[in-house]
């Protein structure tokens, strides 16, 4: 019997042990670029890590990494996320138009993640081994943002962004809340939107870092929080934070002057995703103090898998392609970086947002969808 991935069966699929280790990120080697060392912040970092006894190891670009290139690399994914920096310079510093998450995507001040979800799409760009590299010059960073968006002038027209401020994703490339714990950039950033009068920043977040809550953001930093049902987060969101203390989190990040969304990202379709993601709607909507319900919008996105990526998953966490690799469902899909892709079929993906969005009405109708695709 073929079962209709749209039922509600209860999912078969095991979700295996909770991979969330007691610390992400514990520096053993820190790779480095000479460049980064005339930066204060640069300087901060490599004397911070280096006082804490991290092998210092210089190299050329941050980008042709020795482990990166190397399939072996593969094998110590996890351990490559648990104990390596990277420390750059970041030369490239434009900003492009987006229209989903934010009006415009300015430069990051990270790429890559300490934590290791089974999708992420930067994995798919750098290689054997995803660590994080920080940018040195926060201040060069910091000057674009502050000239592009005085070149904006006023937001005229209202959008699904933001009906008043420009909205610039701040975060693409990595996690802003878990960066926060490795230098001073992301607080540089929220203070510096608080300054700048007609934008705001924005990021999505798998990690609950509760520093950020003294950070005093002043209702100019949108913060998104990824949610998913539990049961396939175990697998496929590793070493991030649990998804109740995500949830737990909603209520006091609004306090503290955050604009809080939800990012449900990416939804996944398995046997029993549809009672899945209806319980996780109620057990958020049980969750929200009256204020943050007043402010709630959301991103819908639907997952879209790479071969490589799937390929590279089999060598080290091949549970989560149980999920993330579904051909019967699936098709190619050439995405707008040229990238050779692979995303639910078309009619199919349609139904499954039709459902998906109904039960959100249905289960939480004070949330606004942004956008959903």
């Amino acid at each position: 019997m073929v079962l209709d991935p749209l039922s509600s069966v209860t999912s078969r699929l095991d979700p295996g042990p909770n991979l969330m280790p007691q610390s992400l990120l514990r520096v053993e080697t820190l790779y480095y670029e000479e460049a980064a060392l005339e930066h204060a912040r640069g300087r901060e970092i490599y004397e911070r890590f280096s006082g804490e006894g991290a092998r210092l190891v210089p190299v050329e670009s941050h980008w042709r990494l020795d482990l990166n290139r190397d399939p072996a690399s593969v094998e110590e994914w996890n351990h490559t996320k648990a104990s390596t920096l990277v420390l750059g310079v970041k030369k490239t510093l434009t900003t492009r138009p987006n229209g989903r998450s934010a009006d415009y995507i300015v430069p990051g001040a990270s790429n890559g993640c300490a934590m290791a979800c089974a999708y992420c799409y930067v994995n798919r760009r750098k290689g054997y081994a995803n660590p994080i590299t920080l940018f040195a010059n926060i201040t060069q960073i910091q000057e674009h943002i502050a000239k592009y968006a005085a070149k904006l002038g006023p937001k005229r027209e209202a959008n699904q962004c933001d009906p008043e401020l420009w909205v610039l994703e701040i975060g693409e490339n990595g996690d802003c809340s878990f960066d926060a714990e490795l230098s001073d950039n992301v607080r540089d950033l929220v203070e510096q939107f608080r300054a700048i009068p007609n934008a705001k920043g924005t990021f999505a977040t798998k990690y609950v870092n509760r520093d950020l809550l003294g950070y005093d953001p002043q209702g100019k930093t949108r913060i998104r929080f990824s949610l998913m049902p539990e049961k396939v987060a175990r697998v496929v969101d590793v070493r991030t934070s649990p998804m109740g203390e995500r949830i737990r989190a909603l209520n006091d990040f609004h306090e503290a002057g955050y604009e809080v969304h939800l990012n449900f990202s990416p939804v996944i379709i398995y046997e029993g995703w549809r009672a899945d993601y209806r319980e996780l709607f109620r057990t958020v909507d049980g969750a929200l103090s009256e204020a943050v319900k007043k402010q709630l919008a959301c991103e819908v996105i639907f997952l879209t898998h790479n071969g490589a990526m799937h390929e590279l998953n089999l060598q080290w966490h091949p549970k989560a392609e149980e999920y993330l690799w579904t051909p019967r469902w699936q098709e190619g899909k050439v995405s707008e970086n040229a990238m050779e892709n692979v995303r639910y079929r078309r009619g199919f993906k349609g139904r499954a947002i039709d459902v998906l969005l109904e039960m959100l009405r249905e289960e939480m109708p004070y949330c606004r969808v942004r956008y959903a695709f």
